[in-house]
């Protein structure tokens, strides 16, 4: 018996070491990005301004690392995956993907979830299939090796993309929001950021502000807070120079009025947070569509005629400053198919009178 209990206790010290050395690796190696930091923007051979007056259309789509389709579901919303089946599986996602950015023709895609370099992706570049000309990329989770769930999720870099056929992205900035989360959590979790791009416009010496953004997901509910304030400031700082701001993505929170038009029927579930319709200063606008849901519960494969086990969302859309006229705003129904989001469309035109 003795020998028994001295053979566990050294497999105990052993899986003890070993936890304890993979602790430190990932707290040496962990990802401390600066509070602003300029970024390289690749660019087309002759990118244009855009212009007062001219209709613009943005698009926003959290594309899950194109590993979350239909036929996908996700540990942290109740399912058991954390990755795609296989690569085949990936590259198929991610041609739907391009081929549904390419029938939208979008002047601009803010794009979230894009894998540069993780595992769960099989090392592949992303942007090599989603880049419409220019485009720019920010790092929001940055890890060699995510020990959750089991097996674990591996090596994972990724981020948000912001991408345009030929609109000039002169200069880029990543600018880091708040962390809600203390260490060890924090060694191997997201470092969420905004992607702020800015854009000439003709005749003019103010610019288009494009604020691509993910806010906090599995926090409680303070981090979604904090990131949303510091959004908000920094869109408020742009405005008050004069610039033309759009702020789109995946935030994470339910706008005005989705539940009652999606209500959360499984809060046992994960439950986003709320946007309450006065939040936003005045002549300030939020942009969204409560006609088709932009985002689905993961806890199983989609089944659209499973409506009691299937719980739906509107979580992305746009904030607009009070210079920048809402033409039009829709999520496009593609069924889930190479994504658990929709994307979402925005048309917009810029105010001539506030040049």
């Amino acid at each position: 018996m003795k020998k028994i209990f001295k053979i566990l206790g050294l497999a105990l010290l052993v899986l003890l070491l070993a936890l304890a050395a993979l602790v430190l690796w990932l707290t040496v190696r962990e990802y401390r990005p600066e509070a602003v930091e300029q970024l390289e923007v690749s660019s087309v051979l002759e990118p244009e301004a855009a212009a007062l007056d001219q209709e613009l259309n943005i698009l926003s789509w959290n594309i899950g690392y194109a590993g979350l389709g239909a036929g996908s579901d996700f540990f942290m919303d109740g399912g058991k995956d954390s990755r795609s089946a296989d690569k085949e599986k990936v590259l198929e996602y991610l041609e739907g993907i391009r081929e549904s950015m390419e029938s939208a023709g979008a002047d601009l895609a803010m794009l979230q979830e894009v894998d540069i370099d993780s595992g769960r992706t099989y090392r592949i570049d992303e942007r090599n299939y989603l880049s419409l000309g220019s485009g720019v990329h920010a790092l929001n989770y940055a890890c060699d090796f995510v020990p959750i769930p089991l097996p674990p999720l591996g090596r994972v870099y990724s981020g948000i993309y912001t991408t345009a056929p030929s609109l000039d992205i002169s200069n880029s900035q990543r600018i880091s929001l708040p962390c809600p989360f203390s260490w060890p959590v924090s060694a191997a979790n997201l470092k969420r950021c905004l992607l702020v791009s800015y854009i000439p416009i003709e005749d003019s010496d103010k610019e288009l502000v494009i604020v691509n953004l993910h806010l906090e997901a599995y926090d409680d509910g303070a981090g979604k807070i904090a990131q949303t304030n510091m959004l908000k400031s920094i869109m408020e700082g742009e405005y008050a120079k004069g610039n033309y701001v759009v702020a789109g993505g995946d935030f994470n929170q339910i706008f005005p009025g989705g539940l009652e038009v999606w209500p959360n029927t499984h809060p046992e579930n994960w439950v986003p947070g709320v946007l309450e319709e006065d939040m936003l200063e005045e002549g300030w606008s939020f942009a969204y569509d409560l006609e088709v849901p932009s985002c689905r519960l993961l806890n199983q494969p989609y089944d659209p005629e499973d409506s009691e086990n299937t719980q739906h969302y509107v979580i992305d859309g746009f904030i607009i400053s009070p210079n920048v006229e809402l033409l039009d705003v829709e999520t496009l129904d593609l069924g889930f198919e190479n994504s658990d989001h929709n994307p979402v469309m925005l048309s917009i035109s810029l105010a001539s009178q506030a040049a």
